[in-house]
């Protein structure tokens, strides 16, 4: 089992943006994924359910990686 050493305990949670971009590329995924099948399921289009679940990616792209780089630069709750 892995455990942090007192150092690692003491520096602040600190996220690159790379690591943002990751996490917010592999959700995003997930998220399209799903939405075309609710797209589909609810138009039963596989155009306008495509349609529906590529801007909603875009959209929830773009507002996860600001919503994610916001908070990493806030100190507020962390050890």
């Amino acid at each position: 089992m892995y455990r942090l050493t007192d150092r690692q305990m003491m520096e602040p949670a600190l996220e690159t943006r790379k690591r943002t971009l990751a996490k917010a590329i592999v959700w995003n995924l997930l998220g399209l994924c799903m939405m075309s099948v609710v797209g589909f399921v609810a138009t039963g289009s596989l155009a306008v359910g495509g349609v529906m679940a590529l801007i909603n990616t875009a959209v929830g792209f773009t507002l996860y990686f600001g919503y994610e780089r916001f908070w990493a630069n806030v100190s507020w709750g962390r050890l």
